[in-house]
């Protein structure tokens, strides 16, 4: 009997060992779930995926590992009503799956689909570990990614580079910016905060990327990683003596000096660079540089600078390709017509609402990217802030544009380039979608199809839900240029005249919020048959959060206009109504782990391998999501709240006495009392530095207590 239990054991690990990237992601989504498939990778110049039938099982066959995942997702979503997204990775797929009664096939020109921006690393991924990485490179492949940024492990290329230019540990950690940081330390615009990194934080990071990066690669997929455009230590000039003139602030840091990449020294170091990184990481056959994010830079040889740059990446590997973002006044056109074709890739980051690519829009570039290849990104949200937001129809027309367009005739694919994830799923799925589908489709049709695919179910009422969403909070019109999501009145910091609550949102009314409370209205009516359903429940939470927070907004206005009339009693009512509505709001969030700060705050301290390196990290995770940085940075840079959270636990400790505070004092001026004002700072820092727990389980029952919500605060 044991040598028949042992001979099972090697079988299965050698059936496990023989395995597929997609049987492999297949057992992860449902255990067992591999053996109904038969996979098929057919080589061939076509970018295509096809599904069919063999027997009992289905085929996906695709050109591609990516190729065929994209034909898994959108079997699962259309054949079986299963749509996976990140609140749910894994689902019970049917005992006897859906037939393919006729073979379909799709195809797409695109050649490529790029994932990440800088900040997705920081606002959304600081704290991950291996499973949950594991997770998100199964979501890249399901939407069809083929060029994802690796930046995982950066610090650890800078720490053996300056190691081996003379700093010290020290004076590494000084440089090097602390985990919930680090995106803005690699993109040239602070250095330090949030640190010093412990050694063990170095060593962590080097061994994810590696395994990061072996699992990219099982998929065919092409890491990008970050290459080097000149950022140095600010005090390179007095370390090694380089003549290199100290930078601006940023928003109050201390920035990291800029090394032209015309000094004498770039090349030496630039080859330095390289060389740890490939030590450590290998070699890429595409590198991500932006030298001149963000800054109004001037006395540069443009032109010079793109062909040292290109130059020093060509060294490493004649054959790679030079990633950039379209950002801005990025990139130059200097830098970039000496450049050869084939050689840059550009990232047109906001295509769907600035497009840079050539037709018309705030950001357009009347000759596009003139001979470089480039891709159609939707950037959707900044800050990692929580709220529905889309510009479906833009997005769509967009799109549709670069089919005729000779300004479009070196498009090469599509990318997704959004600053935080974890929300707003169905604006990810239109996206992936959008290379293989043929001809024209309306909004209203696609929505149609994913209330199938999101819920399981034909049902006329969701997709009367979706319908309204679609036709005006996700409809975000063209001419409006905010930045992600119409920005929760319970998380700003509390004035007479407040509005967006981070600095830079440009906010601007677009939709009615009768309109969200339509959508809530109809998801609580049908509530009750879809117990269970984890795609509804999200839904349900978010839908009657966002109602919830727009319903918050009116009393706010009610309480102001109640104060400047020097109405006591209604100021009272109206100031109470609010604080009622952001307490409620804090107890439906509870009711889903993605909506609770101890989700954030608890996946921090989890990696820390003591009590002191756990602190360390919630400090950074707490700092990130509030105050952003120190004192002057957050009032005067203007970094408070941009990342802010609409989350439980924050809400009711952090948010709560900010506005309680605020209406106790407009409270004493009515009744005689000179205003006073109020040191915010002094009141937010607090909470930054305490480590008192967090739950990140749900609590409760969230469609009792979406009804109970919707029923006190929003009807």
């Amino acid at each position: 009997m044991k040598r028949l239990l042992i001979s099972a054991i090697l079988t299965l690990a050698c059936l496990n060992a023989g395995a597929g990237p997609i049987e492999n992601l297949l057992e992860r989504i449902d255990k067992g779930a591999s053996s109904k498939f038969k996979i098929e990778l057919k080589k061939g110049d076509e970018n295509f995926f096809e599904l069919d039938q063999k027997g009992k099982k289905v085929v996906i066959r695709g050109n591609s590992y990516v190729n065929i995942a994209s034909g898994l997702n959108w079997y699962l979503k259309y054949y079986c009503g299963i749509q996976l997204s990140w609140n749910g990775f894994s689902a019970e797929l049917p005992a006897t799956l859906p037939k393919v009664e006729k073979k379909e096939r799709h195809t797409t020109n695109m050649e490529y689909c790029y994932y990440l921006n800088y900040c997705t690393y920081s606002y959304s991924m600081a704290f991950w570990d291996w499973d949950r990485w594991e997770q998100e490179i199964d979501w890249m492949a399901l939407h069809g990614v083929n060029l994802p940024l690796a930046a995982t492990g950066e610090e650890c290329v800078w720490r053996n580079l300056l190691l081996r230019l003379g700093y010290s540990k020290d004076e590494i950690n000084e440089f090097i910016a602390g985990p919930a940081f680090l995106a803005w330390w690699e993109m040239n615009n602070l250095e330090g905060w949030g640190g010093p990194n412990p050694d063990w934080w170095y060593s962590r990071q080097e061994d994810l990327q590696k395994k990061i990066l072996a699992r990219m690669k099982e998929y065919g997929m092409k890491p990008v990683l970050p290459g080097y455009s000149g950022m140095m230590p600010s005090n390179v000039g007095e370390k090694l003596g380089y003549d290199i003139a100290k930078p601006p602030l940023w928003n109050g840091f201390n920035r990291p000096a800029f090394m032209q990449p015309t000094d004498p020294h770039y090349a030496e170091v630039a080859a330095m660079y390289y060389e740890e990184q490939a030590k450590l990481f290998g070699k890429a056959d595409y590198y991500s540089m932006d030298p001149f994010h963000e800054s109004k830079i001037q006395d540069v040889d443009f032109a010079a600078a793109g062909e040292a740059v290109m130059g020093a990446m060509k060294a490493v590997n004649p054959k790679a390709v030079w990633v950039l973002q379209g950002w801005s006044e990025n990139p130059r056109d200097a830098m970039i017509d000496v450049l050869n074709q084939g050689d840059m890739l550009i990232l047109d980051l906001f295509s769907e609402c600035r497009p840079m690519w050539g037709i018309p829009s705030l950001w357009q570039r009347e000759k596009g990217f003139g001979k470089h290849d480039w891709l159609f990104c939707m950037l959707e949200n900044f800050g990692a802030n929580v709220g529905l937001h889309g510009r479906m129809d833009q997005l769509l027309e967009n799109y549709r544009e670069t089919r005729n367009n000779p300004l479009a005739r070196n498009l090469k694919g599509i990318g997704y380039s959004m600053e935080g994830i974890e929300n707003n799923p169905v604006m990810f799925e239109l996206m992936s979608e959008l290379p293989w589908r043929d001809g024209d489709f309306t909004k209203e049709e696609w929505v149609k199809d994913w209330c199938f695919a999101r819920y399981g179910v034909q049902d006329d009422s969701l997709v009367q839900a979706w319908t309204v969403l679609a036709q005006s909070i996700y409809n975000c019109p063209r001419g409006n240029n905010q930045q992600g999501p119409h920005e929760s009145i319970f998380c700003g910091r509390p004035s007479l005249n407040n509005f967006q609550v981070s600095s830079w949102s440009k906010m601007a009314n677009y939709y009615d919020p009768d309109d969200t409370r339509e959508a809530a209205r109809i998801f609580v009516s049908v509530a009750d048959k879809y117990k269970g359903n984890n795609n509804f429940e999200y839904d349900l939470v978010d839908v009657v959060r966002q109602a919830l927070a727009d319903q918050g907004r009116i009393s706010y206005q009610k309480t102001i206009a109640a104060y400047k009339s020097f109405s006591k009693k209604e100021f009272a009512a109206c100031s109470q109504r609010f604080l009622d509505q952001l307490l409620a709001q804090d107890a439906l969030l509870a009711s889903r782990k993605e909506f609770r700060v101890g989700h954030w705050v608890n996946s921090a301290r989890s990696i820390g391998p003591s009590s002191a390196d756990a602190d360390w990290l919630e400090w950074n995770a707490r700092v990130q999501i509030t105050t952003w940085g120190n004192r002057y940075p957050a009032n005067t840079g203007k970094l408070r709240d941009y990342a802010h959270k609409e989350w439980n636990g924050i809400l009711k400790d952090f948010y709560y006495p900010r506005w309680k505070t605020y209406f106790d004092m407009l409270s004493d001026v009515l009744k005689g009392a000179a205003e006073q004002e109020i040191d915010f700072y002094a009141l937010e820092e607090p909470w930054t530095l305490q480590h008192n727990p967090y739950p990140t389980e749900a609590e409760g029952d969230p469609i009792a207590i979406a009804k109970e919500t919707y029923e006190r605060y929003i009807k």
